[in-house]
């Protein structure tokens, strides 16, 4: 008997990219947003973090199922789709990774802000006093100074959206090949009593989840060792 079905081995494929596409999705768009909230004197700023913060308080169910309805033809983002005549969001993988994106925001965008609190003002200063942009300094001592960051807003997105379930039951259902994700297979498995293949992909799950742990703090470790040196 093989240890994965092909459905198993397709849901944890699923997973693999969804978590992947969210990663880099999240860590793109993150980074413009992180280094605003990091720099800027905004009135509105504290509301703007409220937000970003707020999947970490709202039950995944809640947000699931209003973002089910902005994907909705009726919603606000699903009739925006139909009027340029994309496919819906709604129960697709695509859908998967808008929902995903949401989600994990803050686990990307509170590592990154303080990532960039930590530098401070004085290596920028010093930058610009020797004639440096903005973009010049940002690429040249921002972001190797916030190398750390980026790799803790990385792990946390990546293990964050393999474990949801949620959300992406509300907005994917449970589609084989499109949306069947490793969590709603576990969850298939132990409702229908196959306690063992429910082991199996649990097991391979935590597994997986260590070994990506153990890769990031020993990567944290040597940075740290290098810096003392």
């Amino acid at each position: 008997m093989p240890l994965f079905s092909a459905e198993d081995l397709t849901a944890f494929l699923i997973t693999l990219k969804l978590a992947a596409v969210t990663t880099g999705i999240l860590l793109l768009i993150s980074t413009p947003l992180a280094w605003w909230l990091a720099t800027t004197r905004a009135r509105f700023r504290g509301l703007v973090e409220a937000l970003i913060a707020l999947p970490l308080v709202l039950p995944p169910t809640v947000l699931g199922f209003y973002l089910l309805l902005a994907l909705s033809p009726d919603g606000v983002i699903g009739s925006l789709t139909e009027l340029l005549g994309l496919p819906s969001l709604a129960f697709s993988f695509w859908g998967l990774v808008l929902g995903s994106v949401i989600y994990s925001l803050p686990f990307a965008v509170q590592p990154l802000q303080s990532g960039f609190l930590s530098i401070g003002h004085r290596p920028l200063e010093a930058a610009a006093s020797l004639g440096a942009t903005p973009w010049d300094s940002f690429l040249s001592i921002v972001l190797p100074l916030s190398k750390n960051a980026y790799l803790t807003a990385a792990v946390l997105c990546f293990a964050h959206t393999l474990g949801e379930f949620g959300v992406v039951l509300m907005i994917g259902g449970n589609i084989p090949g499109e949306t069947h994700v490793l969590s709603i297979a576990i969850y298939d498995h132990v409702e229908s009593i196959q306690y063992q293949n429910a082991h199996v992909l649990s097991g391979s799950l935590l597994l997986f989840s260590v070994l990506i742990l153990l890769l990031v703090y020993r990567g944290k470790h040597q940075h740290f060792s290098v810096v003392k040196a």
